[in-house]
This record gives structure tokens, C-alpha cells and sequence, in this order.
């Protein structure tokens, strides 16, 4: 598969790539001293939120990025051959196939010796959840050699589906799964919730299912880990619908950062240069749209909860965007479908110093709003922040807006007498 093959044109990471910070390997002490840095993260937060807060991390900075290479194409051969076994797309959980006729398959193909995979795949009443027991990934010492081996049908035999790693890489992947451990450990101790970030698509399977995993064994009273879902790919509603139903299924709290993404170009680029489909939307519009359908999808599940009685709370959605329509659209699907602020599971999010005019009306109007705040040396966040402001160039016309609403408030306070003004309300976090 292509698209999951190290290329030395794109071993840089931050080709084409302006707004997000790009972490690259150097050795297992420097993931350990981002781990420690992503701690002091979660406990500024802590000290400043009282319980309402959120940290956001990356897990290319916690380990080596090929063994997610690696694990994403596991993944993505994994489906293909939900594929060859019942023919349609996508992932085995939405096929509602019983473990019973996944093995009248495998025996109708004349495969043998497949009693060890039976056993390994995870099933509930509705039939087949996962072919791999993937709740494992999450175990510090889970083995990838000895876990991904399925029936070829093309071969009449057990292929396994990643290349042999030795050793080292078996010890690097486990690392980088306590790692991640030990930032969802602290985040759950301190009360502040941890939002893992999108990356690109060759790592993206990986990064999801690790995510996911982490939702299953630590969103058990509440939606502490997040996952984060880039609206520019044509499968976001896809994934988004997936996961939801395996949360539901697993019956754990889920959670979901939507945003458009930040690697388009080097996408595109890539699958032009490797010779695979352009996973990426083709128009801004069309992107939109997608943001709009995968939010809706969301909002409707919410409402399916509330109407059978059960906590709302089990789905929670944070809108990360500085586009006004994508919010405007957010407030009318909340009201048309019935969700409210009280309900406090759709909160939004906008940088820190970016879109104030769409941030502090919708915490004033009782929704709950954050403000997203890089943390790091100032001569790696400023660099970060300008990219971001040439990135959004759209902001740049915003913030004229935005000086124009200030210049009418202020004008507007002079003439009333209210230099100094408040506005009243009572406002809850999410």
C-alpha cells in the first residue's frame, strides 16, 4: 500500500505543512522529556480550570512515527480484507457479520488453522466489534509480532499483515503506549481532559486506534480522552460514524475535536508523487459541507440519548473552528435538533488572540468557549503563530472586523457612560 511507505521526498514533515507544529525522532530521551513537558501542560491547566480544562498532544512527539506508519497500514490491510471476506468498505464493526459467519467464510475459502484468530476476535450481540483484540494495544506489553495474522483468502493460509520489527521496535512501540498512558493517567488525576491530535493520513489509522483504545479504558464516568477528526477527508463522517458506534457498542463516554485539518497540500502532494487516491476533499466547500454533515451526525446521536433517557454526557463535541458560518450553522443545528448549552456537551474552541468577537458572545450567551493557547519557548511559539496567521489569511480580514466591533463598543460605551461594563450572566463550563 503506497500511501503507508516511507518516502525520503516527504521524510520531512513539515513540507507544505504551515500550521502545525511538527515534532520529528530523535531518541527515546527526547519523547521522555516531551512527556514531561506535555505533564507540565496538563497541570497548568489544572491549576487554572478547575476541572473545565483541556491540553492537547501529539503522538509523533511520544515515540517513533514509523511504528504508527507501520500499525496504519495493519490497519488499512486489516479492512481490505473485511473486503475479500463480505465484500463492501470500511470497517469490520459496521458489517454487524457474527463471529459464526465470519468462520463459515474463512472455512467455504478453504483456510485452515484459523482457531487462534477466531478466538483473538472481539464480538458482542450484534456481531463482530474488531478482528484484532485491540484493547490490548493500550497493555504495555502488547506484542505486535504475534497479534496481526489473518486468513488470506487469495492464499489458503495465515499471512501476517505487519513486517517482522524487531526487538528494539517492539520495545520503542511500548514505550511510546506507556507514554501515552502515563499523560491519560495524569490528565484523569488531575480532572483536565487530553485532546490527541490529527495528523497525516499515512499515520492517522494508527493514531485513532490508540485513541479509541484509550477512550475504552479510561471514558468510563466521563469523556476524558478526545479524538480529533480532520473534516478536509472525503471518509471524516465515516470514521466519526464508526467510532461512535464502537463507543456505544463498548459503552464508553466519547469524545471529538472537529476541525478542518491542517496538512492539505502536503496530501495532496504526496498522493500525487506516490500514486494513490487523493484522500482529501476537493473544494473548500466541499470540506464544509463535510464539517457540517459529521457535526449533524453527532447532534443526532446526542438527541438519540436524551430521548431513551441516558446521559447526554456520553457524547461530547468540541466545534474548533474560526470560520463564523461553521459556527452559526453549529447554534442553529443545536436548536433545530434539540440540544442546548445547558446540556453541556458541545463547547467551542478558538485561538487565543484569533476570532475574540466569535469566542466571547458565545460564552456570554451561555455556550461554553475556549481559547486555544500554544505553550512553549517563545522562539517556537511565535514562529508557530505567524505561520498560523499566513495560513488564515481569511483571519487577517476578521481581525478588521474585529477592530471595527471594538471601535463601535467603545463608541458606543462613551456614549452610555459605561467605560467600565460587564456583561451579567451565569455562566457554567462544560
Amino acid at each position: 500500500m503506497p500511501q503507508y511507505n516511507a518516502n525520503k521526498t516527504f521524510a520531512d514533515r513539515r513540507y507544505k505543512v504551515s500550521s502545525a507544529r511538527t515534532y520529528f525522532y530523535l531518541n527515546e530521551a527526547t519523547c521522555e522529556r516531551n512527556v514531561e513537558i506535555f505533564q507540565d501542560c496538563l497541570h497548568a491547566v489544572a491549576g487554572a480550570t478547575y476541572g473545565t480544562g483541556i491540553t492537547a498532544v501529539k503522538l509523533t512527539a511520544l515515540g517513533r512515527p514509523q511504528l504508527l506508519l507501520q500499525l496504519s497500514e495493519v490497519i488499512m490491510r486489516a479492512r481490505n480484507f473485511v473486503s475479500e471476506i463480505i465484500g463492501g468498505r470500511g470497517n469490520v464493526l459496521g458489517h454487524h457479520m457474527t463471529a459464526e459467519m465470519l468462520e463459515k467464510k474463512l472455512k467455504e475459502a478453504g483456510i485452515k488453522d484459523t482457531s487462534k484468530f477466531l478466538e483473538k476476535v472481539v464480538t458482542d450481540s450484534e456481531g463482530v466489534i474488531h478482528l484484532f483484540p485491540w484493547s490490548g494495544i493500550v497493555n504495555e506489553n502488547f506484542e505486535l509480532n504475534d497479534t496481526f495474522r489473518v486468513p488470506s483468502l487469495k492464499e489458503g493460509r495465515m499471512v501476517r499483515l505487519i513486517s517482522q520489527l524487531s526487538k528494539k521496535e517492539e520495545e520503542m512501540f511500548r514505550n511510546m503506549v506507556r507514554r501515552v498512558n502515563t499523560l491519560v493517567q495524569t490528565a484523569r488525576e488531575l480532572d483536565v481532559r487530553i485532546m490527541i491530535d490529527a495528523e497525516q493520513t499515512y499515520f492517522q489509522p494508527a493514531i485513532s486506534r490508540i485513541t479509541l483504545e484509550m477512550m475504552h479504558k479510561y471514558n468510563i464516568e466521563k469523556a476524558i480522552v478526545f479524538n480529533t477528526y480532520q473534516c478536509y477527508l472525503k471518509e471524516a463522517i465515516n470514521e466519526v460514524t464508526t467510532d461512535l458506534e464502537q463507543a456505544q457498542r463498548q459503552n464508553f463516554y466519547f469524545g471529538a475535536k472537529l476541525v478542518r485539518g491542517a496538512y492539505i497540500d502536503q496530501e495532496r502532494a504526496r498522493a500525487a508523487a506516490l500514486g494513490y487516491p487523493d484522500p482529501t476533499n476537493p473544494t473548500y466547500e466541499a470540506t464544509s459541507d463535510m464539517y457540517h454533515r459529521t457535526f449533524t451526525e453527532c447532534l443526532r446521536r446526542i438527541k438519540a440519548l436524551k430521548d431513551r433517557g441516558e446521559p447526554p454526557q456520553k457524547i461530547a463535541i468540541m466545534v474548533a473552528s474560526h470560520n463564523e458560518d461553521t459556527v452559526r450553522f453549529a447554534i442553529e443545528k443545536m436548536k433545530e435538533i434539540g440540544v442546548s448549552p445547558e446540556d453541556k456537551v458541545i463547547c467551542f474552541g478558538q485561538l487565543l488572540g484569533m476570532c475574540d468577537y466569535i469566542t466571547f458572545p458565545l460564552g456570554q450567551a451561555g455556550y461554553s468557549a475556549y481559547k486555544y493557547i500554544p505553550y512553549g519557548p517563545v522562539n517556537e511559539v511565535l514562529p508557530y503563530l505567524s505561520r498560523r496567521a499566513q495560513e488564515n489569511k481569511g483571519v487577517l480580514k476578521k481581525i478588521q472586523k474585529e477592530k471595527k466591533l471594538l471601535l463601535t463598543e467603545l463608541g458606543r460605551r462613551l456614549a452610555k457612560g459605561k467605560i467600565f461594563y460587564n456583561p451579567k450572566g451565569e455562566y457554567q463550563p462544560v
